[in-house]
């Protein structure tokens, strides 16, 4: 699942892959802002088939948050 979500990072939100790591955080680590984490949210809900509920994106700070919820609800 990292290493997917990883992928859509850098080729999609052109994130420099070496800054990319579980813990990374998508605004402090990756510099990512909010028009980014909407596309980045509705991509990885069309490729993994997990809605992400709004309220819950806010919980969401890094990529193996991510990991986590998309496993836990796909």
């Amino acid at each position: 699942m990292f290493e997917e979500l990883k992928k859509i990072l850098v080729d999609e939100l052109e994130v420099d892959p070496e800054l990319i790591t579980p813990n990374a955080e998508f605004v402090n680590d990756l510099k990512l802002n909010s028009l980014d984490i909407a596309d980045f949210v509705l991509i990885c809900e069309e490729k993994f088939g997990a809605e992400i509920e709004e309220d819950q994106i806010h919980t969401i700070l890094t990529v193996q948050d991510l990991c986590d919820y998309i496993s836990a609800h796909a």
